[in-house]
């Protein structure tokens, strides 16, 4: 079952891959580089548009786009260009990767990823990383995680098919807990839900609260928040990264990177409903420069 998609960034109409082509070269052969051009193209094009750019990029000039773009643009606009040039899966793949890989696991980059996707999702995911990087996610999972968070974080990999398991029973049973929350079929998890607050004075969060600590409590609320309302997790990320002076650039980026094919214009309405004020203008006001161009572009707009 298909997710049905509510993207910012769509296919663009009388789209000429040429052109483009032609356009990005002059942009980064230009003193100092064209940036506002790259972004113009760039985030404004849907995924299979811009491999065409590139392709077509590659018959002109023989070099690779992605190479060039590289060593053209630097920092956050940097992450934010060469994010769009991987497929959804692909990007989701590598920023996983990126947060096992090296000293210490990012563990919330882990649970977020994770814990957002879909099955279906992750068993793309899942393929893409082993033809990437030639090895097996749940293998690096396990290498680089312990306990119960660990147990949770492969069965959400596997995909392997909450309330007898909670509170009504001392000393919780974690394994059941873990097996109902990994099986993510969505309307039956809601179910669980309803019928959990019907049994027990606490919501399910309260209980998750009161019952599993540390990496594991986060991993339950990010599922409970991702069964009941996705987007409104993603718009929760993003107002939290972008409470103090300045964004928390990685998950901005990841998150506006890897949902404005996805659900991105939903995001922003949940963004809208929970802040009072536009995603758009939070961006404004959080981040600047071409960084800031470029965001504003995978956006769409300020509503």
């Amino acid at each position: 079952m298909n997710e049905p998609k509510f993207p910012t960034v769509v296919a663009a109409d009388n789209f000429d891959p040429a052109k483009d082509a032609a356009r990005i070269e002059t942009a980064i052969k230009t003193k100092g580089v064209d940036e506002q051009t790259i972004i113009d193209i760039l985030t404004r094009r849907s995924y299979s548009q811009r491999r065409d750019v590139a392709f077509e990029y590659e018959k002109r000039s023989k070099k690779d786009l992605i190479t060039a773009l590289k060593g053209a643009l630097s920092g956050c606009l940097e992450a934010v260009i060469l994010g769009l040039m991987k497929n959804t899966a692909q990007y989701d793949a590598t920023e996983i990767r990126a947060s096992i890989k090296g000293l210490g696991t990012d563990e919330e980059t882990l649970i977020e990823m994770l814990c957002s996707r879909s099955a279906a999702e992750l068993l793309e995911i899942k393929r893409v990383y082993k033809e990437m990087f030639k090895k097996d996610l749940d293998k690096d999972v396990a290498g680089d995680t312990s306990g119960d968070f660990r147990t949770l974080l492969l069965a959400l990999v596997q995909v392997k098919a909450l309330y007898e398991a909670g509170v009504k029973r001392k000393g919780t049973d974690v394994a059941t807990w873990i097996s109902i929350m990994s099986e993510r079929s969505v309307p039956h998890l809601q179910k669980v839900f309803d019928r959990y607050k019907s049994y027990s004075p606490y919501d399910m969060k309260e209980s998750i609260r009161k019952e599993v600590k540390g990496d594991l409590e986060k991993s339950f609320l990010t599922l409970v928040e991702c069964f009941e309302n996705k987007q409104q997790y993603f718009a929760n990320r993003l107002s939290e990264a972008m409470k103090g002076k300045s964004a928390k650039e990685k998950v901005v980026t990841r998150i506006m990177v890897s949902r404005c094919e996805v659900d991105l214009m939903k995001i922003r309405t949940e963004f809208k409903r929970l802040n009072q004020k536009s995603l758009y203008q939070t961006i404004a006001e959080h981040t600047k420069g071409d960084y800031q161009k470029a965001l504003l572009s995978l956006c769409g707009g300020d509503d």
